[in-house]
């Protein structure tokens, strides 16, 4: 029997009983198979996907909203993979218009490589921003930092999601509080006794991607990924904002090296919430 065309294959929300499907799809495309990053996507997201007839996903993405339930304050787009086998034949342009219609009147945001940002750009995305992704094993140098930094406690959550909210600018409850049980590390900077920022370090293969970074200054940040590093012996990876150029300075000169640049974009909204200032890296890029 034939196969019918891709028009004709309906797009379905996924779940996270597709997440071997999607790290196999991950795997297709030639990306690490990220298992344990679409586990946390799957489970405090949104995904979509398109069943191959033969077997596995045609394409798959994940939205994950924030602030309202009902209607999101801000949708982060990520995880957009089409399999190689039917690569070029509109497959993800019309997830994306799918996934863009569900959101409604949501304001959308996403992080675009040099591959993607075309069909983004001719949806309607426009460029705010850029990352650097900077990878490699941190070598501690220097005098120790004068920020006191600690690991991060339960009694710190509500501190955190409070802290998180007026930094990103939305309400992300649903994605921080699964941080303790997603990362390795979670640490928090004080400044005697009040909470000015927090990092978390998460399992990412054979890395450990620092992610969020949040911090009332560079030192504070500088504090933040130092003691991280001290906690593992894995290569740290980490995007970080272009105008955090100091940052980005520091880590290089600290063994990590650039790896490559992706465009924030965003559709509905003329820039992402929040202050930027203390946003030093996301979580991760597929969250928005």
């Amino acid at each position: 029997m034939p196969m019918p065309p891709l028009a004709a294959l309906p797009i379905r929300r996924l779940t996270p009983r597709d997440l071997t499907a999607c790290a196999d799809l991950s795997e297709d495309r030639g990306w690490p198979r990220e298992e344990h990053k679409w586990g946390l996507l799957l489970a405090a997201g949104t995904g979509y996907g398109i069943d191959d007839p033969e077997g596995g996903l045609v394409t798959a993405c994940v939205v994950t909203g924030y602030g309202s339930r009902h209607t999101p304050d801000l949708c982060g787009i990520g995880m957009v993979l089409v399999a190689e086998r039917h690569a070029r034949r509109g497959v993800g342009r019309r997830l994306m218009r799918h996934v863009m219609a569900e959101c409604g009147t949501s304001p959308l945001t996403l992080y675009a490589t040099p591959n993607g940002r075309p069909l983004y750009e001719e949806l309607g995305f426009k460029a705010t921003g850029s990352s650097e992704m900077v990878l490699g094993h941190f070598t501690a140098d220097g005098p120790t930092s004068a920020v006191a930094t600690r690991p991060a406690t339960a009694e710190d959550l509500t501190t955190l999601v409070r802290l998180d909210g007026e930094v990103f600018g939305v309400d992300r409850t649903h994605l921080i509080t699964r941080l303790p049980a997603f990362a390795d590390l979670v640490r928090v900077a004080e400044d005697n006794g009040r909470i000015t920022g927090y990092a978390a370090a998460w399992p990412n293969m054979d890395t450990h991607v620092v992610g969020p970074l949040i911090a009332r200054d560079l030192g504070t940040a500088k504090a933040l990924v130092s003691s991280l590093a001290a906690a593992t012996d894995r290569p740290l990876r980490t995007d970080v904002d272009v105008r955090h150029a100091d940052l980005l300075a520091w880590l290089k000169e600290r063994g990590l090296a650039s790896v490559g640049f992706n465009a924030v974009m965003t559709h509905g909204v003329p820039d992402l919430p929040g202050d930027w200032r203390r946003r030093f890296a996301p979580l991760t890029v597929a969250a928005g």
